[in-house]
């Protein structure tokens, strides 16, 4: 089974989400104090370590890449997985033995972990000296001060407004070619098996002018795609006089205006042709006939669509608080299809084992995904989460080998029609942008198509950045192979 999830790279991408982490650059611009940020989890957590960095480099620190050099450490942590979980806490040893050699060190937990954990990892364990909740990243400077006094400094308020429209983020980790645009942060939705609501709190739209003014200075800048992002890009609902989206849905008089994701989507396809537009993540409930006719409408609006099902059964979709069943979930991609064609990527999410699945609940999930001909999915076993509603109500009763065989199936399932679909590609010239030197060769190139498929190709004369015609030529389950057309 480990050896199988190794070789399969179609879920490398997400294993590494969940349990590898991204860490800061080394900058040397006079500050006084380093800063070293470790980032766990989802593309929100990275983005939000861009906010953070931001705000420290504005109190007097420069970035570091080498932890052992660094005044402050972060940790800015995920709790959807308990893998992920456990690999911080052993980092938070390691950065406790450094502390042993260097008292002066100051040691925080950022996110999601934060919110869940703060007690335990404060008092209980006493692994580290602050805890800060994602909204309360503005107070970092003073709680860092509180900690370096020798106080410990806690802020896990979830906030109702905050959406640091007024940031401007320090990239971490960029190629100069993509970047992440917080469009909104929080989730209104209950699903059963996820911490999110209770870690980030209600959903939160940000102002669009500020999110049009970063793509346009983005662009400026020489970046070539950014992708809008939020736990639910497609509930984006902002107005002049209200933000939370719950408070907006309830206010019938008083709204001068009312922005929806379609209108952001098209306000940031139009600021140039040349500006590649991605998003995520959406949920089936909320994509739009209008979002997927606004992406039809501009070619540089990606035709690509992580569209997550987790499940194929709708006794289990209901029990995951899902709010759709199977049959609405293939009517959304029957639409998806009708008006962005067949070569539309689509990825997904997968559980498997579910509280109280049975076989053929499983055989479901498993005809669904011959039925949609997923791109590629990011696959998991169910994992109890603290706090869930799931684990305050649902016996977690599927037996761990029974988990692991059925998530063996499902990615069995994906590898194949991953390779199903990127031979349809085969012999198809498509546009790609290329984001950086193949891991295989110095001699290739990888870039990605509409579709958000990974293309290798030869060097030759190409640069980072630049967007190049190729005729696609072989494929793997994973990836494509090409030729230039066009020079």
């Amino acid at each position: 089974m480990e050896n199988m999830i190794k070789d399969i790279d179609i879920i490398r991408e997400e294993e590494e989400k969940s349990c590898d982490f991204k860490v800061t650059a080394e900058e040397n611009t006079g500050k006084i104090k380093k800063l070293y940020i470790e980032s766990y989890g989802c593309q929100m957590n990275f983005s939000d370590s861009e906010i953070v960095a931001s705000i420290m480099k504005d109190n007097g620190f420069d970035t570091t890449s080498d932890y052992s050099n660094a005044d402050v450490i972060f940790l800015n942590t995920c709790s959807i997985r308990d893998k992920a979980e456990q690999t911080v806490r052993k980092r938070l040893s390691q950065f406790n033995q450094a502390k042993s050699e260097n008292p002066e060190l100051t040691i925080g937990v950022l996110g999601c972990m934060a919110e869940r954990l703060k007690e335990k990892l404060l008092e209980e364990e006493k692994l580290v000296d602050l805890v800060v909740g994602p909204d309360a990243y503005r107070d970092l400077p003073n709680l860092v001060g509180q900690a370096e006094a020798g106080s410990k400094g806690v802020n896990t308020f979830l906030s109702r407004e905050e959406t640091y429209a007024d940031i401007s983020p320090v990239r971490l980790n960029s190629n100069g070619v993509s970047a992440f645009i917080s469009i909104m942060r929080g989730c209104d939705n209950m699903c059963s098996f996820c911490v999110v609501p209770f870690t980030r709190g209600r959903e939160r739209s940000r102002d669009p002018h500020s999110i049009v003014k970063e793509a346009r200075e983005l662009f400026a800048k020489g970046y070539k795609e950014v992708t809008l992002l939020g736990q639910n890009v497609d509930s984006y609902k902002w107005s002049p006089e209200e933000n939370n989206k719950a408070r907006l849905n309830k206010k019938e008089t008083g709204v001068s205006e009312v922005i929806y994701f379609a209108n952001l989507l098209e306000w940031v396809a139009t600021i140039d042709p040349r500006l590649r537009v991605r998003f995520s993540t959406s949920h089936p409930k909320d994509i739009t006939d209008e979002v997927l006719t606004t992406m039809k409408r501009y070619d540089n609006i990606c035709k690509y669509i992580h569209l997550p099902v987790q499940s194929g059964n709708s006794r289990i979709l209901s029990l995951m608080n899902r709010t759709y069943d199977r049959e609405w979930y293939l009517e959304r991609v029957q639409k998806i299809r009708e008006i962005l064609g067949e070569d539309c990527g689509i990825s997904s999410d997968m559980i498997a084992g579910f509280c109280s699945e049975t076989e053929s609940e499983h055989q479901d999930t498993l005809s669904m995904m011959d039925l949609v001909q997923y791109d590629f999915s990011y696959m998991f076993y169910y994992s109890e989460r603290p706090g869930t509603l799931a684990a305050k109500k649902l016996a977690d009763d599927v037996p761990l080998e029974v988990k692991k065989r059925r998530l063996q199936e499902i990615i069995e399932k994906q590898s194949q029609l991953s390779l199903i679909r990127n031979q349809r590609d085969i012999g198809k010239v498509q546009e790609i942008l290329i984001e950086g030197q193949s891991k295989r060769s110095s001699e290739q190139l990888k870039g990605r198509n509409s579709a958000n498929k990974v293309v290798i190709v030869p060097r030759g004369r190409l640069k980072i950045g630049e967007y190049t015609n190729v005729r696609i030529t072989d494929c793997s389950s994973a990836t494509l192979f090409g030729e230039v057309i066009d020079r």
